[in-house]
């Protein structure tokens, strides 16, 4: 698989980075192409979350409008936009390209390719839902960042991980998670 993880300037890129780290010891992932915009990469630091390097990670700028990601005829099979603006979830919405990363999630739109989108934002106003309705509709898939309790998590990542576990089992790879009930 060749996944595209875009991180943009909400709060939660520990979100991102635990993904991240998933999906480099997932045997079916073989690239990730990694887009921050420059609001993520300010948020990352403020928060204090180092992502991780590895030769499985291509990195692309996200004014770079002439990386691969940019065009339906590369194959990549899956986007994740984690954490997700608001903002870039409401130009993507409306079909709005002007940086790299709202440009890809139009490509896996047209493409119909699957796109996760992890809002990490309290409260939604009714634009914000509009948006969301609107992403929906046009097939990606809305997965807010409201990590469940069932598991007992006792830290922060263990928290993280019931977010991280259910984007991973979207994107179709095997990984042992939690399951209710066993």
């Amino acid at each position: 698989m060749k996944i595209i993880v875009a991180i943009t300037g909400a709060s939660g890129t520990i979100y991102s980075r635990q993904l991240l780290e998933h999906l480099l010891r997932a045997e079916e992932v073989e690239r990730i192409a990694l887009i921050v915009s420059d609001m993520g990469e300010a948020v990352a630091r403020h928060e204090g979350v180092e992502l991780p390097r590895h030769e499985k990670i291509s990195i692309y700028e996200n004014h770079d409008m002439f990386a691969p990601t940019a065009s339906g005829s590369v194959q990549f099979d899956a986007m994740v936009i984690i954490p997700a603006s608001m903002g870039s979830v409401g130009r993507i919405s409306s079909g709005i390209s002007s940086s790299l990363i709202e440009r890809t999630a139009d490509v896996m739109l047209k493409e119909r390719r699957r796109l996760i989108i992890v809002p990490r934002e309290a409260p939604y106003s009714l634009i914000h839902l509009r948006n969301m309705t609107s992403l929906t509709e046009a097939g990606a898939m809305i997965l807010p960042a409201s990590p469940s309790f069932y598991s007992h998590p006792q830290s922060i990542e263990e928290l993280v991980e019931t977010i991280v576990e259910r984007i991973i089992a979207h994107l179709g790879i095997k990984q042992r998670h939690y399951e209710w009930g066993k």
